[in-house]
């Protein structure tokens, strides 16, 4: 009960939590703090999957105005680099 928050717990149902999951575009927007309008121009697709090229978070980096977004950008940069070493 205390794990769920419930404070009725039924022992025959099933229980979910619907979480709002953000899309790859919004998770983006908000790392970046850019308009919807960049961060859809600047994801390309690969294979099934949805990326934003590294020379692209390296310009961002450079040049984004607010301080604490180009360490959360860097950030996001250096993940991928780590976790996708052969993306590249």
């Amino acid at each position: 009960m205390a794990l769920l928050r419930c404070s009725k717990i039924q022992v025959d149902k099933a229980y979910l939590r619907a979480v709002n999951v953000p899309t790859f575009l919004k998770k983006l927007m908000n790392i970046t703090g850019m308009s919807k309008q960049w961060v859809a121009a600047q994801i390309k697709q690969k294979a099934d999957n949805k990326c934003i090229p590294w020379k692209n978070l390296k310009d961002l980096i450079l040049v984004h105005p607010d301080t604490k977004k180009k360490v959360d950008v860097f950030v996001l940069s250096v993940y991928g680099l780590i976790v996708f070493p052969k993306a590249l």
